[in-house]
């Protein structure tokens, strides 16, 4: 048997360590570069409560702030807008608008208001600094027509559009805008008078930092049911998205159970009725709400499981992916409690930010996935 003696071992110990330290000292640089180009990244979601300071919960609203958007507000390209509906104890009364650092998960408050508010999944931010935001309060458990906010990037309240607009309790929106220039598609739960009646109205108007000025108001689309819900305050049209090259406004119809198209949205003179309808398999939907288009070109919903449209044991809370034909393609449930997904949003615009968001409302928080190809946010 060879004996090694205690002093080779020491050694050689010593010179696996030199080894080690030059090596490092050659690598470093490498090894530095990597860390500092996020090479390694968290590959779970982000999970952020969006309770603000004062309580209020059950967040409806989701929007990036896009790219473009002035830089000297309060907040900034790539973070994200969360809009709140309930108070601590009552729905339909939330005031507040958190900002979410979608990488770190910080929140900030970006705008209180006066109760009641009730702010809706009718959420979206235009590039020239301005954001808009729906609201339906409520007064003793009953819905109310709330008006279109209009908020500065610093958080002041510049406007509201109502039913002079023809803007009543807006639930769900989509924006088309090219320069000062923007149409403004809102889904309204009641008509000027204050009564349940479920249409679209396109805003054409000039937008400044300033505000908005609204060169003409249209009821493009009328029909929709409208009605309250003991679940969900409400059910009605909801979740909008535009197709500006096909010039088609997709329309999820929370009271209709159904999605539904409309050809030609961006230059209708009149009334379009509700529209095509694109998908209304009831054994999948549930009372669809937020709305937006995946990149690859299909439509995300969310059910938001009403009262009129319960979901079966097995699927509640679901978010919904079909083609723009109307194929289902997948579902999954992000909660074992019903109505508890009601806002979905994509941030692919800007390769620095790709991510995919949604709300889960029944513990008030919304959980960020990182996408392939994300950078750095600054």
């Amino acid at each position: 048997m060879r004996t090694i003696s205690l002093s080779r071992i020491a050694i050689g110990f010593l010179l696996c360590i030199a080894t080690a330290g030059m090596f490092l000292t050659g690598h470093l640089g490498t090894l530095q570069t990597a860390f500092a180009n996020s090479f390694f990244r968290p590959f779970l979601p982000l999970q952020v409560s969006t309770i603000p300071s004062n309580g209020d919960t059950t967040p409806y609203g989701l929007a990036f702030v896009p790219d473009g958007f002035p830089g000297s507000g309060a907040f900034s390209t790539g973070k994200l807008l969360v809009s709140n509906f309930n108070n601590t104890t009552t729905a339909g009364q939330g005031t507040t608008i958190i900002s979410v650092n979608p990488v770190t998960g910080r929140t900030d408050p970006f705008f209180q208001g006066t109760s009641p508010i009730g702010f809706s999944n009718a959420l979206t931010i235009a590039k020239v600094g301005l954001v808009f935001a729906g609201s339906l309060p409520t007064s003793g458990g009953t819905a109310e027509p709330g008006p279109l906010l209009v908020i500065d990037r610093n958080g002041k309240l510049l406007q509201q559009l109502s039913s002079h607009e023809l803007v009543g309790g807006p639930w769900g929106m989509a924006l088309n805008e090219s320069d000062d220039i923007a149409q403004l598609f809102v889904a309204n739960i009641f008509d000027t008078k204050g009564n349940f009646a479920g249409s679209v109205t396109r805003l054409d108007v000039l937008l400044s930092p300033s505000g908005v000025t609204v060169l003409k108001a249209t009821t493009i689309a009328s029909g929709y049911t409208s009605a309250a819900d003991t679940a969900g305050t409400v059910v009605g049209p909801a979740g909008l998205a535009y197709d500006s090259y096909s010039d088609i406004l997709y329309v999820a119809s929370e009271g209709d159970d159904a999605i539904y198209k409309l050809k030609g949205a961006g230059h209708a003179t009149g009334d379009l009725g509700k529209g095509q309808v694109v998908y209304d398999d009831q054994t999948v939907l549930h009372g669809p709400l937020g709305l937006i288009f995946a990149p690859n070109g299909d439509l995300i919903t969310a059910n938001a499981d009403p009262t009129h449209f319960p979901p079966s044991a097995t699927d509640p809370s679901e978010i919904i992916e079909i083609t723009a034909r109307g194929t289902l393609v997948r579902k999954f449930s992000i909660d074992p409690n019903p109505g508890s997904a009601f806002a979905v949003l994509i941030n692919n615009r800007d390769r620095r930010f790709n991510q995919f968001v949604y709300i889960d409302d029944f513990v008030s928080n919304c959980t960020i996935w990182k996408l392939a190809g994300e950078g750095t946010f600054r």
